[in-house]
C-alpha cells in the first residue's frame, strides 16, 4: 500500500514538474526571421517613439532640427524643434486630418494645415506612409518597389508615391531590427533623418 503511495506520489510529482515547465518556458521566436515575416509584422506596429534629427534640402533653401514621434495607432504627433529657419512646429496626423502647431502657438487644421506645412517645410511630407518607411517597410496601401538585402532580410530601399527612401544604416532595439539612418529623395526635395532612440 505504502509503495503505491509512493508511487502515486511520483508521478504526480514529475506531472506537475512538467506542467510547470510548459508554462515557464517562453515561447521561441524564429532567429533571422524572413522578410516575408518581419514585414507584415512591422507594418501591423500601431505604437512607437523614436527621438533623433532630420535635415531638410528643398528648392536651394534648408534646415535641421531635432524630430521626435509618437505613433498611437492611426495618430501620429510629429514634433520639430531646435535652430530651424522655418521655427519649431507640433504636426498631429490621423488619416487625412492634420493640424500644426507653429512655435508662435498658432493652431491650424485640415487644408490650411497642409498648405502651411508645405509652406514651412518647402514640400509636402508624406506622412501617412512615412509612419511605415521610419520603420524599414512600405506603405502597404500602395504599390512599391523594394530593394533587399538577403542576408540580413531588411530593405536597403524602396521607390514608393514617387519618393526614393535609402536605408543608410539599422540599429537592434527591443522592438527588433529598426532603421537609424535613411534619406527619402523627390525631385528636388531630400530628407534625412538620424534616429537616435528607439521605443516600441
Amino acid at each position: 500500500m505504502r509503495s503505491s503511495r509512493l508511487r502515486l506520489g511520483a508521478a504526480l510529482l514529475v506531472t506537475l514538474a512538467s506542467l510547470v515547465a510548459c508554462r515557464t518556458v517562453p515561447p521561441s521566436s524564429p532567429i533571422g526571421a524572413s522578410w516575408e515575416v518581419r514585414r507584415p509584422q512591422l507594418q501591423a506596429r500601431t505604437h512607437f517613439e523614436l527621438k533623433g534629427r532630420v535635415a531638410v534640402a528643398a528648392g536651394g533653401e534648408g534646415f535641421n532640427a531635432d524630430l521626435h514621434w509618437i505613433q498611437d495607432g492611426p495618430r501620429s504627433q510629429v514634433t520639430l524643434a531646435g535652430p530651424l529657419g522655418v521655427g519649431g512646429a507640433e504636426i498631429t496626423a490621423s488619416g487625412n486630418d492634420l493640424t500644426l502647431v507653429t512655435s508662435r502657438g498658432e493652431h491650424v487644421d485640415s487644408d490650411a494645415a497642409h498648405a502651411a506645412l508645405a509652406a514651412r517645410l518647402g514640400f509636402d511630407p508624406p506622412l501617412s506612409s512615412l509612419r511605415y518607411w521610419i520603420l524599414g517597410v512600405p506603405d502597404p496601401a500602395q504599390p512599391a518597389i523594394t530593394e533587399l538585402d538577403v542576408s540580413q532580410q531588411r530593405l536597403t530601399g524602396l521607390t514608393q508615391a514617387g519618393w526614393r527612401v535609402d536605408y543608410a544604416d539599422y540599429v537592434t532595439t527591443g522592438g527588433g531590427t529598426l532603421p537609424a539612418r535613411l534619406t527619402l529623395q523627390r525631385d528636388n526635395v531630400r530628407v534625412r533623418v538620424l534616429i537616435d532612440n528607439w521605443q516600441s
